[in-house]
């Protein structure tokens, strides 16, 4: 279109609209009906006429909805001030009684009522949508409601509509997000405060679900809220009352200590009860007696097992900075500092670095302890350098150090391991002198090892002995020393060993069946060999398969033909046709 042309359309529209003005006023109607009955009675091409109807609609659409707003702000604005002037329910049911509520109309009253002052109004609102209205509250209008009552302090209020609302949706497989996604969102816009989260993770708790209020702590972390040190005391509390913690306690502990929430006397106790409950205040304790020597207050003792627990797991790097961080604010002792990292080291490998740090600490003036000793003998052992262990349990003894239980089970098993038996046993005989009972694994590779050098009654007094001291021998135990029996044809010892297991309750896998049959086997006891072959069930291992040859091959040798052929065809019946056949001579096991 050129120049000219625009100027003259220009000017034709503007008299068109002039005279659309004109004709409105003469006819008195308003601008859309004329606009909407042209545009129904006729349509038209023209640029003019188009440019009018699509002005129009723009008018129109923004009128609607400019009057749909002002009649909402209106409704909300006169439920607000209703409130405000303390009108009761039945007077509000009567002005209010067409009105039907949605959750857009319930936001905008709460917010209209989310100032301090109006806080109890809102929450008034609140019941009455619900017992006079019938109307159910989403998670939104919940979270709002909570966020204004907690900003005017309203607290017990607040946590009536938390722990309603989480129970309400706990349920839900996304309820946890669901919720705290809502109090994020709205946390801006409802003049609230953090402490609204501290209520959040405290009714999770309440509702004995202490794993997800970690859980959401964590995700509010991520939006930049931490939550108070009394969520974190009502997490730990549920966690030590429930039946098993599965370590989650600790975790939650550790988390708190790295993100600078120190404990309070309340968490101290909380956690002591926790050690109590799970059986292991009690090693703690002597850790504590053998590095500092005397006895500690219960906080030491938690910050102190804390990072035994860490390092335990094998999470060194972890268990270091926790210790470092409790070591700057004084919460454990320097010598357990010093101690525990060493430990650490010795744990990952680092043998030679751990040393360097005990002779620093030497130097620094502090004494050594059974403690450090029991790692580096510990770690010799593993490492096959039993000598060097001997040589630091007498350096340990010299000092006046008292070696404890794990200090001989450390030595006990490490010289078996490597052949040294005497010196095992004579380590096994020390520690029962001085009281002590061995574990059960440390006491079994000494049996292993009596066993082969073929002092399997050695083996047998000594258990005597600790049974008399409350130990408790395994299912390994009794096979080892029946094996041992087994292999010096004492069958009658064999036997009475497997009635005294048997007498124990120890459950009899079939691989200590195996050994039982096998030693009643190699004492020439064929009966009761073949009695309990059939008990335990054939099955399919190498094993068993080599032991039923073993005895059809025995049963032949005796002359005892009939017996081997019987066995041999049950054994083929049980379809091991192909291994057995060929056994006896001029016999085909298949018949």
């Amino acid at each position: 279109m050129s120049t000219v042309a625009m100027s003259v359309w220009a000017k034709a529209n503007s008299r068109t609209t002039e005279k659309t003005g004109e004709l409105l006023s003469s006819c008195g109607m308003s601008l859309p009906r004329i606009i909407i009955q042209s545009v129904v009675s006729k349509s038209t091409n023209f640029p003019s006429r188009t440019f009018v109807f699509g002005l129009y609609s723009a008018v129109a659409g923004s009128t609607i909805k400019s009057d749909s707003k002002e009649k909402s702000d209106e409704i909300v604005n006169s439920i607000c001030n209703s409130f405000r002037r303390g009108w009761d329910w039945d007077s509000l049911k009567q002005k209010f009684d067409p009105l039907a509520l949605n959750d857009s109309i319930v936001r905008e009253v709460l917010l209209g009522l989310k100032e301090p002052d109006d806080a109890r109004c809102a929450l008034g609102f609140f019941h009455w949508s619900v017992k006079v209205k019938n109307f159910e509250h989403g998670v939104q209008s919940y979270c709002i409601a909570i966020h204004i009552l907690v900003g005017a302090q309203l607290i017990r209020d607040a946590k009536v509509l938390v722990e309603s609302l989480l129970r309400k949706h706990a349920k839900r497989s996304d309820s946890k997000m669901l919720v705290v996604d809502s109090l994020l969102s709205s946390y801006e816009v409802s003049s609230s405060s953090s402490s609204v989260f501290d209520l959040l993770v405290q009714g999770y708790a309440k509702l004995r679900m202490p794993e997800v209020g970690f859980e959401i702590s964590l995700y509010l972390e991520e939006h930049g809220f931490c939550i108070s040190l009394a969520s974190y005391n009502s997490l730990l509390h549920v966690i030590q009352r429930s039946d098993q913690s599965n370590g989650i306690i600790w975790r939650i502990y550790e988390h708190m200590i790295q993100k600078r929430i120190y404990p309070s006397e309340a968490t101290i106790r909380i956690l002591i009860s926790a050690l109590c409950k799970e059986g292991q205040l009690q090693r703690y304790v002597d850790f504590l007696d053998r590095v500092h020597r005397k006895r500690c207050h219960p906080s030491v003792i938690v910050n102190s097992s804390i990072v035994y627990w860490v390092l335990d797991e094998g999470r060194i790097e972890d268990g270091v900075a926790l210790l470092k961080r409790l070591l700057q604010r004084n919460m454990v002792f320097d010598t357990v500092a010093y101690s525990l990292t060493i430990y650490a080291k010795v744990k990952s490998g680092d043998i030679e670095s751990a040393w360097e740090l005990y002779e620093e600490m030497i130097k620094r003036g502090f004494s050594a302890n059974t403690f450090v000793y029991t790692a580096f003998i510990g770690a010799f052992c593993r490492e096959g350098r039993v000598r060097e262990s001997d040589r630091l349990m007498e350096e340990m003894e010299d000092a006046g150090l008292h070696p404890y239980d794990e200090t001989y089970d450390l030595l006990i098993e490490g010289w078996a391991r490597e052949g040294g038996v005497n010196e095992s046993l004579q380590y096994c005989q020390k520690m029962i002198e001085k009281g002590l009972v061995p574990t059960c694994s440390a006491f079994n590779k000494l049996v292993e090892g009596l066993s082969e050098i073929g002092d399997v009654k050695k083996a047998n007094e000594i258990l005597t002995v600790l049974l008399e001291k409350g130990f408790l021998p395994d299912e390994v135990t009794y096979s080892l020393l029946i094996s041992g029996y087994g292999r010096i044809g004492e069958g009658e010892e064999v036997l009475k060993l497997y009635y005294e297991m048997k007498h124990k309750g120890l459950c009899q896998e079939p691989a200590f069946l195996e050994t039982l049959i096998e030693s009643l086997y190699q004492c020439g006891k064929l009966s009761e060999a073949e009695k309990y072959l059939r008990a335990m069930g054939y099955s399919s291992t190498p094993k068993c398969m080599n032991l039923c040859e073993m005895l059809i091959i025995s049963f032949l040798e005796r002359g005892e033909r009939t017996r081997a052929l019987r066995f041999c065809n049950e054994m083929v019946s049980k379809g091991y046709k192909q291994s057995l056949s060929g056994l006896i001579p001029g016999v085909d096991a298949g018949h």
